[in-house]
């Protein structure tokens, strides 16, 4: 459902500057419209066989795969990735709805016969009375709701609205208004794929259009991607109007660097996770502690490494690293580089200095070196590409630095040792780990699982929790006379 609103937001390219759309901030009525369609939609679309649900993923998996590269364009100009960064983005959306197609197992319940055997409330010709059998069906909860962040304008939608309506509900998507056009996209591809009117509906807007659809009486669960601070606001709202609600928050991630690790994949690893995407994704690695002499030899390479980071238009070939995503995001990040610096950190490799485009809103790798974490720039999110370090004299102690954090969404180890990284994995206190393993992204068949002020919620998106958020539990008591 589109309105065109009051008030528009204007989008940009990031590595232009150059608008190159508008999108409608206070749509309610577009929005109170999407839910009585979703609403219309659900008793039909939850009775039809989830067998025959599924055949229009499959038929919009195949759809995704014929477009990808389209739809990686359309990332590259609205959001600024690089093209290689954008079409792993849409693999990574396409792998979401591979997994949901295997709704009709995964939404299978569980029965248990003879659970009891009751002879009082009827006379039997059996000597034990009558048997009584369990079971427990998982069913739709109704109209679901999806606002997602920027950063991954295909895949986070991917996460919700696939399974939703595999499992038989119905969805609303408020995507990003800073970068709307990849939802427009997909949902377009998604009507192709012969979805009925209502089952899959999608809203524009900001504030206002989020405030009224998570407490409209129509919406049954909201699922959210996004900053901790809105994360945590949605959370107590849409609860308290009685809907359930997962909220996927903000990080500040740690890595872990010991002196026996792998020294290529260390760096290589962190540079990855640091200034992949620019910073901008909630598994960047934004912090990394280094344990014992480990800095002798990470250090200048780390550095060397970032210095050869080409930044530039995500869609030109060569480009290591493109543009954050518009002024706000650009201006954040020079923001805390000036942080860094009063705090006292080293600053090593200043992005502000780095050779880049003079149009749009680019930000170079950053390093600051010798940080401590009561440090502004160790803990709070930067989304950007900022990378801080701190030192430790042993494993334990690094540990006890990354569980300082408030977030608990990922942390990382590099290490040859299997006694230090069982340790690392027994003792920090994170949702996601990775050993080894610069990103320890989930692949849909595990859970997105941060913790603390990463995480809001009971059941967290993908994997089996993302089933069982979709569906509530019903249970039936039987017995034959």
């Amino acid at each position: 459902m589109q309105d065109a609103g009051s008030v528009q937001r204007t989008n940009i390219n990031p590595a232009t500057g150059e608008a190159i759309g508008a999108t409608p901030m206070d749509a309610v009525g577009a929005a109170d419209k999407a839910v009585a369609a979703a609403a219309r939609a659900f008793p039909e679309w939850s009775a039809t066989p989830v067998g025959d649900r599924v055949q229009h993923l499959f038929k919009y998996k195949t759809l995704l795969e014929q477009h990808a590269g389209e739809l990686a364009q359309i990332i590259v100009e609205e959001h600024g990735k690089t093209l290689g960064e954008a079409m792993g983005s849409v693999r990574r959306g396409i792998d979401c709805i591979e997994h949901a197609c295997a709704a009709p197992v995964l939404m299978m319940g569980r029965t248990l016969p003879q659970i009891a055997v009751s002879s009082s409330f009827c006379r039997t010709d059996n000597e034990g009375g009558v048997g009584i059998d369990s079971a427990v069906d998982r069913v739709p909860v109704g109209v679901c709701l999806g606002i997602t962040p920027f950063n991954f304008p295909v895949m986070v939608p991917m996460w919700m609205w696939p399974m939703a309506v595999a499992c038989g509900n119905t969805f609303v998507l408020k995507p990003s208004e800073k970068d709307p056009a990849s939802a427009v996209r997909t949902t377009e591809l998604a009507q192709e794929a012969g979805f009925p009117k209502g089952v899959l509906n999608l809203v524009h807007g900001g504030i206002d259009v989020v405030k009224h659809l998570i407490t409209h009486d129509d919406v049954r669960a909201i699922s959210f991607v996004g900053s901790t601070r809105a994360g945590a606001s949605i959370y107590a709202t849409g609860a308290a109007a009685g809907k359930r609600v997962q909220c996927m928050c903000g990080a500040k991630n740690h890595s872990i660097i010991m002196p026996d690790a792998n020294r290529g994949a260390a760096v290589d690893g962190v540079i990855g996770s640091a200034f992949g995407n620019t910073g901008q994704r909630c598994l960047a690695g934004s912090v990394v502690v280094l344990v014992g002499d480990t800095a002798d030899w990470f250090m200048p390479a780390l550095v060397e490494g970032a210095k050869k980071i080409a930044v530039g238009i995500g869609g030109e070939k060569g480009t290591g690293m493109g543009p954050m995503q518009d002024a706000e995001s650009c201006d954040r990040a020079v923001s805390y580089i000036e942080i860094g610096e009063g705090e006292g950190a080293d600053l090593l490799l200043d992005g502000r200095k780095a050779k880049m485009p003079d149009t749009g809103c680019f930000v170079g790798p950053t390093i600051f070196d010798n940080a401590r974490p009561e440090m502004r720039i160790v803990s709070e999110e930067i989304f950007g590409p900022v990378l801080t370090i701190m030192r430790a004299k042993t494993l334990d102690d690094a540990v006890a630095m990354v569980n300082q954090s408030e977030y608990g969404n990922m942390s990382v180890i590099f290490t040859d040792s299997g006694h230090a990284a069982h340790r690392f994995e027994t003792t920090v206190e994170a949702g996601m780990l990775g050993v080894n393993v610069g990103v320890p992204a989930p692949m849909a068949a595990f859970p997105f699982a941060g913790w603390k002020k990463s995480f809001y919620g009971d059941l967290h998106t993908n994997g089996e929790d993302g089933v069982r958020f979709f569906t509530k539990a019903r249970v039936t008591v039987r017995r034959w006379l």
